[in-house]
């Protein structure tokens, strides 16, 4: 169980990660001692390169659709390789958007992840179809091939899977079996962008796909996502239910001389404020990510040793696949030896967390005909998993405590 070890055994010391303090956080939440200092789990970088986008922002058009918005939309589709993107208000938006323009009625199903966050399971409902889970596989967590295999009926609409951790999910045979049975795919990405699954960006490998611009995600604007579209039909259609169901798109494009109710539709649209945020963070996302993957591959060098005597198994790095280090965590035998560990580690004041509790055994999830079934690897992943602090301002001394943090855990 884990507990306190008489010494720390000796490493080498990796190149430390040197970072400047973010904007509107205190170096140490305001602590003078670094080593009493709460090392976060999740921050985002912010400095002066937002403040200069969001005061040019803000000498002009500061509703959604306007300058800001067009440029990272154009930015975002030419990094993606994709021919359309919409910037939304969340990812739980752009996941909705989705689904409503697959047009699915109460009859239809589309199946989706146990273990995943409210989001995909909600869009799913908020369009009107049947929510049907499916237990993950035990190497990237993402939506097991043939457990969705088993659980698609002839009712059987899309698939929704989702790339968990930034780590691309078995594609493969989930689009095989979408090919094969005739279903539409849309990918829940929200941690998965920058990642990417045979060279493929993560969210371009479906039908649709959305990203999370959320403040915890690698690049932020606070909230915010995006709908990638490969597909005309779906993108016409989305485009109009993001403009509160108005052709406006159209009319801005001068394909029709006025623009007025077509469908029934939302507002989706992303303030060019959080556009502008969006715009500078993609002018340092190389930079970020490289930062992310210093700490992803100082945690795996430095705790592999430790997790292979223990039985603890560390994030998957298969093959055909590039993470962008969204989630580092370690994985248990067992829940006591997880708790034990979460709580040893917020003593140390290391800010590490679990993650999803499984959809079917949820209070509402348990009200739903689709949550039925046995779920053994959603239920023993989300009892012991444990992430650790990762983001791009952690410091080399940070690292450094949650490294030794750990080494003296026994699980």
């Amino acid at each position: 169980m884990p507990g306190q070890s008489s010494r720390v055994p000796p490493r080498c010391k990796a190149r430390a990660v040197v970072v400047s303090a973010p904007l509107g956080y205190g170096v140490g939440f305001g602590m003078s001692d670094p080593a009493l200092e709460t090392i976060p789990l999740s921050l985002p970088w912010l400095d002066e390169r937002e403040l200069k986008r969001l005061s040019e922002s803000l000498r002009g058009r500061v509703a959604g659709d306007g300058p800001f918005g067009q440029r990272v939309e154009g930015r975002l589709a030419e990094r993606l390789g994709v021919p359309h993107v919409l910037l939304t208000t969340s990812c739980t938006h752009a996941l909705e958007l989705a689904l409503l323009a697959l047009e699915l009625t109460p009859e239809d199903e589309v199946l989706c992840p146990a273990f995943t966050f409210t989001s995909t399971a909600n869009a799913v409902l908020r369009a009107g179809a049947r929510l049907v889970l499916c237990d993950i596989e035990p190497v990237t967590l993402g939506l097991d091939p043939e457990q969705a295999e088993a659980r698609a009926s002839r009712r059987c609409r899309a698939l929704v899977p989702v790339h968990y951790g930034g780590l691309a999910c078995e594609m493969g045979p989930l689009l095989e079996l979408a090919a094969r049975r005739g279903l539409r795919v849309v990918e829940d990405a929200a941690q998965g962008f920058d990642a990417s699954w045979r060279g493929r960006p993560l969210g371009t490998l479906g039908d649709a796909g959305a990203l999370s611009f959320h403040e915890t995600k690698n690049v932020t604007c606070g909230e915010g996502g995006a709908l990638i579209l490969r597909d005309p039909a779906l993108h016409a259609r989305a485009e109009i239910m993001r403009e509160k169901g108005t052709n406006r798109k159209a009319f801005l494009r001068g394909e029709v001389d006025r623009y007025t109710w077509v469908s029934a539709g939302s507002s989706y649209v992303l303030a060019d404020l959080l556009a502008a945020l969006l715009d500078a963070q993609l002018d340092k996302a190389a930079e970020i990510q490289a930062r992310r993957s210093a700490v992803a591959t100082r945690y795996r060098q430095e705790l592999s040793p430790w997790a292979a005597r223990w039985g603890v198994r560390l994030p998957a790095d298969p093959v055909e696949r590039e993470s962008n280090h969204h989630a580092f965590f370690l994985i248990f035998p067992e829940a006591r030896a997880r708790d034990q560990a979460l709580a040893a580690l917020r003593r140390r004041g290391v800010q590490a967390a679990s993650h999803y509790e499984p959809l079917h055994s949820s209070p509402f999830g348990q009200t739903l005909p689709g949550a039925v079934g046995a779920f053994p690897v959603t239920e023993r992943v989300a009892r012991s998993l444990l992430r650790l602090p990762l983001h791009p301002l952690l410091t080399g001394a940070q690292v450094e405590r949650v490294i030794e943090a750990v080494l003296e855990l026994q699980a």
